[in-house]
């Protein structure tokens, strides 16, 4: 069974950074999924801001709004993968959550693309 686990949230001001990690837990290396990010913030619809396909794809993509501020990548090593998130703002402030699909080269922004979720770390930005 797969288990994702999120971390690095918390509260930063405003045009600070932050790494945001998900950690994958299975018998399988996190390589073998595509992993995307996700975020909800109160009263909001959850959106996706950026995934990573399975190695071998390699795709990334990034949702326009956070096109530039945010960096998305993968540690085979440590079976995490990180969200770099640059020059926060306010509108930033949201749970943030991965999920994971098996075994697909591309990667989706669309939530119901995905089998399996994070519980959430939230990220409170402020002054």
């Amino acid at each position: 069974q797969l288990q994702l686990v999120e971390s690095g949230g918390g509260l930063v001001q405003p045009g600070g950074s932050l790494r945001l990690s998900c950690a994958v837990a299975s018998g399988l290396t996190v390589d073998y999924y595509s992993i995307g990010w996700f975020r909800q913030a109160p009263g909001a619809e959850r959106e996706g801001v950026s995934c990573v396909g399975s190695s071998g794809g390699g795709v990334t993509v990034y949702a326009n709004s956070v096109k530039g501020r945010f960096t998305i990548s993968r540690d085979n090593a440590r079976n995490t993968v990180y969200l770099q998130i640059d020059r926060v703002t306010p509108e930033d402030t949201a749970i943030y959550y991965c999920a994971a699909r098996p075994r697909q080269t591309a990667c989706s922004l669309t939530k119901t693309w995905y089998a399996y979720w994070g519980q959430g770390t939230q990220v409170t930005v402020s002054s």
